[in-house]
């Protein structure tokens, strides 16, 4: 083809994207059914992982929790079986007890993640949905932090990311369906001072859902959606004592998580490739692709944002400052 003929297609394809775009905004798509379908949620056990279960379930999935912590997966799993869901376009259909199994794993390790799918894949079935959610925060200065810290930092927030989906992807495009939904956060997209480690490990769970995306559309598996979460700092205590200049604090306030939550699953559920909470996230993201550095600086100084962790991460010192002191002095005595 020509490719000034090529270039005009292309051009009419971009505006036309342009236009379906802004008609979501003005006519909501419905949402898809969810009932039946087997959906898998890492770091199920506790904060944005336990509030995907119960959504989930309330629309008739079956729940398979992943958490590294068996207590609190399995609180997780009893909330969920008092929950008698049906599907979003089946309310005429009778409401059904919830299916939800457990499962203890490690994701930041790959032969953790490779049996524990094994084992799903044959007690529970073919898996529709993979929310990739687990994530941890060190919570310390770069020059502090210990090298184990910062490597479970990236193993979990990213790297895990790798090990669920090539165990869960092969069945899916075999089957040219399914839906891998990546939780990161605004700190992938744009970055603040003192958290370091998870900024990068945020960055590359967005890099690594985009070059997948991107792969997909590649092998024509159009069957196969994915989904980008980039929330703000939500209120789930990960992030407890971090706050911008506080003239400004009321005019953004901590988001929360049940409201995270709801905005993702409808992304979720009407395949939106990409949602960030709340939508002012959007322009911070696309101001810095076109701001100077210095200029972004001016901005974070003005905002409070450049050393918004900073009480956040005196905080986790003391913390650990005191349970030291706490172990110490039961050894002695």
């Amino acid at each position: 083809m020509n490719v000034f003929v090529e270039f005009c297609l292309v051009t009419c394809k971009v505006v036309w994207a342009f236009v379906l775009a802004g008609a979501r905004w003005i006519v909501r798509p419905k949402e898809k059914d969810a009932s039946g379908q087997v959906c898998i949620i890492t770091g199920g056990g506790s904060g944005l992982g336990r509030l995907f279960a119960i959504e989930f379930a309330r629309r008739g999935a079956t729940v398979v929790l992943w958490d590294i912590n068996p207590q609190s997966n399995e609180e997780t799993a009893e909330m969920v079986r008092l929950i008698h869901g049906h599907g979003e376009g089946n309310r005429d259909e009778p409401l059904c007890q919830t299916k939800v199994y457990t499962y203890e794993c490690d994701v930041s390790k790959p032969e953790d993640v490779y049996l524990t799918a094994e084992k799903v894949q044959r007690e529970v079935g073919s898996v529709d949905i993979l929310v990739n959610n687990a994530g941890v925060v060190s919570g310390q200065h770069l020059l502090e932090c210990p090298d184990e810290l910062i490597q479970r930092t990236l193993m979990v927030n990213c790297h895990a990311h790798f090990w669920t989906t090539k165990a869960f992807l092969p069945k899916m495009l075999e089957m040219n369906k399914g839906h891998i939904v990546t939780i990161a956060s605004s700190l992938g997209l744009f970055t603040t001072a003192g958290v370091e480690d998870y900024c990068a490990s945020k960055f590359g769970a967005v890099g690594f859902h985009e070059s997948l995306s991107h792969e997909l559309k590649a092998a024509e598996k159009e069957g196969i959606k994915m989904t980008l979460v980039c929330p703000s700092l939500v209120d789930t205590r990960m992030f407890t004592g971090c706050r911008i200049r506080k003239e400004l604090a009321p005019m953004f306030p901590p988001l929360k998580a049940e409201q995270c939550v709801k905005q993702a699953m409808r992304a979720i559920l009407t395949d939106q490739p990409m949602i960030c909470t709340p939508r002012t996230m959007y322009i911070v993201t696309f101001m810095k692709t076109i701001l100077p550095f210095d200029a972004i600086v001016c901005m974070y100084r003005f905002l409070g944002a450049d050393k918004c962790m900073y009480p956040f991460l005196a905080r986790r010192t003391e913390i650990t400052n005191n349970n030291q002191a706490k172990s110490e002095s039961c050894l002695l005595g």
